[in-house]
């Protein structure tokens, strides 16, 4: 089997939750956090290389469009800093889609701007790890199980962060601080807490409160592989005008990631599932956001789909910017979980329908 080949049954298992490939001494491994390897106890600058990924599909090199997507560019990223992957939420701090706050599954912030040259990605800048801090002031890594921070949704300078395993959200007053500030558990259903340990809150979305909408205000949370009776994805309204409880129409065995919203209203979900016979699948799906409402069930048409023909690894982070030419762009970015098997891809896409 081919290095490459390798690596890709390995990113398989991870975008599946399977972390532990059913092997006894990894089994173990898993049980203890690896937030003692791999995440930070206080702010530092780190250096990030950048290698071009120019196509999207290596074995069509000509082909750009995949969908409703037109590929722009990706970059591979690398750092020396031993904290830097497992790269879980991803939200730009400017309408220009340049500078930028991720988040590690392992509780740590990374900060910083991509760098571009005639549109293409060329690089990262000025980027810097900080841990992400508890009501007292300290890395919440130091509390058993509070590491899994994989979903990150924006309020202007409030910063909400969904921590899987505990099936908890923290909010952070970016405005006193920045990645300094330090964060509070909110109110949440009780629903959510008996949301699957490893496969609970996975994707976070704040509507603004400007929008015409009957959700402005609302905090949207989206569970990986909550299932309702009928076997449908579990997901919640908090806060705003009609809080409560909705479900996303589960299909092909997909479980949700991360989701974007859009200016034009359509909620963008970005999906992945695995098989031992096809290996890892990628998805994105759009739902109005006027479908959503306590007790609905909603679905969306697919915008997009990769598998490892392409240039995905385990992606798990959505966002999305408008250019001055009006081109509304996604970026992607994946999770490594700190395996020299896997990689932390930065992939952007045109949506042109």
């Amino acid at each position: 089997m081919s290095t490459d080949r390798s690596r890709r049954s390995f990113v398989g298992h991870a975008a599946a939750g399977f972390s532990t490939l059913a092997l006894p001494g990894l089994a173990q491994a898993e049980v203890k956090p690896a937030q003692f390897e791999h995440g930070v106890s206080e702010p530092v600058s780190i250096e990030v290389n950048a290698r071009p990924i120019p196509f999207f599909e290596p074995r069509d090199r000509s082909r750009v469009r995949f969908g409703s997507l037109q590929y722009r560019s990706g970059l591979v990223l690398t750092s020396p800093h031993r904290g830097f992957g497992g790269l879980s939420g991803f939200r730009f701090l400017d309408a220009k889609g340049e500078r930028f706050l991720a988040l590690s599954d392992q509780g740590t912030w990374f900060t910083g701007a991509i760098r571009y040259d005639g549109g293409r990605m060329v690089g990262l800048a000025d980027v810097e790890a900080a841990p992400v801090l508890n009501a007292e002031g300290r890395p919440i890594t130091e509390k058993r199980l509070w590491y899994d921070t994989e979903s990150l949704a924006r309020d202007g300078s409030l910063v909400y962060v969904g921590l899987e395993r505990v099936n908890q959200i923290m909010r952070f007053d970016f405005a006193h601080g920045g990645t300094r500030a330090r964060g509070e558990v909110i109110p949440t259903p009780s629903a959510i807490r008996k949301l699957p340990v490893n496969k609970g809150l996975e994707a976070l979305v704040f509507v603004p409160k400007g929008k015409s909408t009957p959700l402005a205000g609302t905090l949207i949370a989206f569970s990986e592989r909550g299932l309702d009776a009928d076997g449908n994805l579990v997901a919640f309204l908090i806060g705003g005008p009609s809080p409560g409880q909705f479900a996303v129409r589960r299909t092909d065995k997909f479980d949700i990631s991360d989701a974007v919203l859009l200016p034009s209203g359509e909620l963008l979900i970005l999906e992945r599932k695995f098989s031992w016979f096809t290996g890892i699948d990628i998805r994105i799906r759009s739902i109005p956001l006027k479908s959503i409402a306590p007790g609905a069930l909603v679905d969306g048409f697919e915008l997009f789909r990769a598998d490892l023909g392409h240039e995905v690894d385990n992606m798990e982070g959505i966002d999305a910017h408008v250019t001055d030419d009006g081109e509304t762009v996604l970026t992607m970015v994946s999770d490594d979980n700190f395996s020299l098997l896997q990689r932390t891809l930065l992939l952007q896409f045109t949506l042109v329908e």
